[in-house]
């Protein structure tokens, strides 16, 4: 797969990256990015669209119509069938997550625990979705987490709601292995992280003896999670199991720094870009000397970051295939990196966020900020779609 120019791999094949848009999806593509380009507008929408949406507005076919058809597969799972079919084609596969977040009630647990349920069944009847993504602050109250990340004395009350959030993701991760599915547990906020780790150390030492059914994510945005990945390597090697991790940079890095500064304790975030990148790969490398207890999946919208595993893989003779690397993003963005890598050989994802539009709104509004807020991320795509719509002028 090496061209022209000696590259074991390009993302700047823009034919590849949108080969499966057809030229009126492709403008509604330009048109949405186009106005997330613009800062004010973006801060303005992420306000009021939620505000509006509680109020009852009818704004949601407008909402169903633009960010929700380009980021999410459906309002249900059946309705992301046609996503999953389309991506199936062109060699990508699935991290399916029920994009549903910040209840606190009882009954909204055990009801996002059957949906999680529900996704594995769903998943084990496509090969192509290996990965269901499960957030714990669905199966348990957020404040409960931080109570036992900060290891506080428990009440009675606090005890049986923890082991009823064990128990939830204890059954979601039996039906996950029956099916031949891995559920991928989110990371979150850095207070109530540990709780998280825990569990899931926990659940791949109960699960993981024959494969990676419970991966954990590490956040490479903040400057310990490097060393909290070796040191979670170290403790599980005792342990017959192979080890699972999703490396991503981080979704909450403006929440951490006011909440530290508010509260006065030193900021969990990287000093600098370069740091935070420079973690990253090493994180890349750290895994990929470990394939043989490892799985790791490289989500990541970082063209480098993504090229360097690409082709540390090559160079090392690691098959593009290996069942323990895999490379991901997020439905509606980075097609260039996506669709590339699967032409090359390597195992791909896409995230694909389902749900009632009301209910996935916190998720929508997090990617019109991030689009705005990575340095260059929403002038990359504009570039690269108004790069392929040249080039099909061209050739029509």
């Amino acid at each position: 797969m090496i061209n022209s120019t000696n590259e074991i791999i390009s993302f700047d094949d823009t034919e590849t990256a949108f080969s499966y848009k057809n030229n009126s999806e492709l403008a509604k593509a330009h048109l949405l990015f186009t106005l997330m380009n613009n800062n004010a507008l973006v801060r303005i929408a992420t306000r009021l669209t939620p505000w509006a949406i509680r109020s009852g507005l009818p704004v949601k076919g407008l909402v169903r119509k633009t960010i929700f058809s380009q980021f999410c597969g459906g309002e249900s799972l059946e309705q992301t069938n046609a996503v999953i079919d389309i991506l199936s084609k062109h060699g990508v596969g699935v991290i399916l997550d029920y994009g549903v977040e910040g209840k606190e009630e009882e009954a909204e647990f055990e009801k996002a625990t059957q949906a999680f349920i529900n996704s594995m069944i769903f998943a084990g009847k496509h090969s192509n979705i290996p990965f269901v993504s499960v957030k714990l602050t669905g199966l348990t109250s957020f404040s409960l987490l931080e109570r036992v990340s900060n290891k506080e004395t428990l009440t009675g009350l606090d005890q049986t709601q923890w082991q009823k959030a064990k128990d939830r993701l204890n059954r979601i991760a039996n039906v996950a292995s029956e099916h031949g599915v891995s559920l991928m547990i989110d990371a979150e906020e850095s207070w109530i992280q540990n709780a998280i780790d825990w569990l899931c150390e926990e659940m791949m030492i109960r699960f993981n003896t024959k494969r990676a059914v419970v991966i954990n994510t590490i956040q490479l945005y903040r400057h310990d999670r490097l060393q909290y990945l070796k040191e979670a390597y170290s403790r599980l090697a005792a342990y017959p199991i192979i080890q699972g991790y999703k490396l991503v940079r981080g979704a909450y890095m403006e929440k951490e720094r006011r909440r530290a500064a508010d509260l006065g304790y030193a900021s969990p975030i990287q000093p600098n870009k370069e740091q935070c990148d420079r973690d990253y790969n090493l994180a890349i490398d750290f895994c990929m000397q470990h394939l043989d207890r490892v799985l790791v999946c490289i989500a990541s919208h970082n063209e480098y970051s993504n090229k360097y595993a690409a082709e540390k893989a090559v160079k090392q003779h690691i098959e593009r295939n290996h069942r323990h690397l895999h490379f991901s993003q997020l439905l509606g963005m980075s097609d260039n990196i996506t669709f590339n890598l699967a032409k090359a050989g390597f195992n791909i994802t896409k995230y694909l966020p389902y749900g009632p539009v009301g209910d996935v709104i916190p998720y929508l509004m997090r990617r019109a900020q991030e689009n705005t807020s990575v340095a260059g991320q929403t002038g990359r795509e504009l570039s690269l779609i108004r790069k392929e719509r040249k080039r099909r002028k061209k050739t029509h």
